[in-house]
């Protein structure tokens, strides 16, 4: 458990009007921003050509599907 009372010895100085007097406190962040060089990744496959394939007949299927429900209902 901690005392309520701090070390008098540890704690900043206050000065009269003016809250504690620079230097007493660390600074809230630190001066870097981000990271000095790119980490290293390892890049995916991405999208093979079976994927692709797939992808396009699916939506060629759905096209045609379309187009003859547009021709049964004028016809």
């Amino acid at each position: 458990m901690t005392t309520p009372d701090p070390d008098p010895t540890r704690t900043p100085r206050i000065e009269p009007g003016r809250g504690v007097s620079p230097g007493e406190t660390p600074p809230a962040e630190g001066g870097i921003y981000g990271i000095s060089h790119p980490e290293p990744h390892e890049l995916g496959k991405g999208w093979g050509p079976m994927a692709i394939a797939l992808i396009m007949a699916v939506v060629a299927l759905v096209a045609i599907g379309l187009i003859a429900m547009v021709v049964a209902l004028i016809v």
